[in-house]
């Protein structure tokens, strides 16, 4: 019996931005929290490193990305790396319908950036979940 496919989560590595950094808070309350035994984390620097346990899990499960600037580095990255994107969520999206809710900090996010991420990891949580609906129904 073969495992469960995961959903891959990757999110930005804007490191120093604070769309960067909303966007892993969402990614980690997903994979963390939300969505533990059905999500899978891989870091962006493990795609850009070519680590092979990385690259073996986007090989073989649909992958969500949390782009943080309209680089979209996490999009491209996964692209480059024969992952299969499933879906593309970006920060600045989900901001622009939350205005209320802009992010300050970096290292520590305020109160806003706190809840904005919160709105994020909802979002990826509907898509993780519409995605394994998906598979129980093609199985």
């Amino acid at each position: 019996m073969s495992e469960p496919k995961k959903v891959i989560i990757v999110p930005c590595s804007g490191i120093g931005k604070s769309f960067g950094t909303v966007s892993r808070i969402a990614a980690y309350q997903v994979t963390e929290d939300d969505r533990l035994d059905s999500t899978q984390l891989i870091p962006l620097s493990l795609l850009v490193l070519g680590d092979e346990e990385a690259l073996a899990a986007l090989a073989d499960n649909p992958a969500i990305t949390i782009d943080g600037c309209q680089l979209a580095c996490a999009t491209k990255m996964v692209r480059e790396s024969g992952g299969k994107v499933a879906k593309e969520l970006a920060v600045l999206e989900t901001f622009r319908r939350h205005r209320d809710l802009k992010p300050q900090g970096i290292a520590e996010l305020n109160e806003r950036g706190q809840k904005l991420a919160a709105v994020l990891a909802e979002e990826v949580d509907t898509a993780v979940d519409a995605m394994n609906q998906e598979g129980t129904e093609n199985a």
